[in-house]
């Protein structure tokens, strides 16, 4: 019974990701095109992989670099201080997966900074704040669990500066599989047309 729960619950999550991944064209809000910082962290909710233990923080740092390279935002360190929250989260493969919670994830000793092709790191001070409600995510230590999710990768935008951001509806999401993969980073570039589409419609409108 419980294999048959399972796996319904996995498939629908199948066609969820699949739905996404097809919806990535849709119309931005405008506070996206008026952005200008954006603070990347990794999905609270996401666990340390047995399998590839750097996956989240290597995306995180690969889309980072794609951004500064795209150059339209300035990726920076505060969640509170940023127009937009980019949210990346690494599949690999598995629907069900076993993990190590990690709640202390996204406490970065630093930031990317560009500086002539070659990067450097800034301080953080502090813990970053709880971006959904309280009881939405598990602040306890680190223990094992196991993951029921999508296999593929994961590339959401948030609205930053307002309560609970991560509890807003997304502003735009590619789900993909390698959407996060090192150096092309697929889920930057895919924002990066929708920006563009989103831009030469609305100097379309009266």
């Amino acid at each position: 019974m419980h294999k048959r729960v399972a796996a319904v619950f996995a498939a629908s999550l199948l066609i969820a990701t699949i739905g996404f991944a097809k919806d990535k064209k849709g119309i931005l809000p405008p506070y996206v095109l008026r952005a200008r910082t954006v603070a990347v962290i990794i999905d609270p909710t996401a666990g340390v992989s047995l399998e590839d233990p750097q996956a989240n923080q290597i995306a995180q740092k690969d889309v980072e670099a794609a951004l500064l390279t795209w150059g339209r935002f300035d990726p920076i360190l505060s969640t509170q201080a940023a127009d937009l929250i980019i949210v990346v989260r690494r599949g690999n493969g598995h629907f069900v997966d076993p993990t190590i919670t990690n709640p202390g994830q996204n406490d970065r000793p630093g930031m990317i900074n560009n500086t002539d092709n070659s990067t450097s790191i800034g301080a953080q001070h502090g813990r970053q704040p709880n971006l959904s409600s309280p009881g939405s995510a598990d602040e306890s230590s680190p223990h094992a669990q196991t993951e029921i999710g999508s296999a593929d990768d994961s590339f959401v935008v948030y609205q930053g500066g307002v309560a609970n951001p991560l509890d807003s509806p997304a502003a735009w999401r590619y789900t993909a599989k390698d959407g996060l993969v090192p150096h092309s980073v697929p889920a930057v570039e895919q924002f990066r047309k929708a920006i563009a589409q989103a831009e030469k419609a609305a100097a379309k409108t009266p």
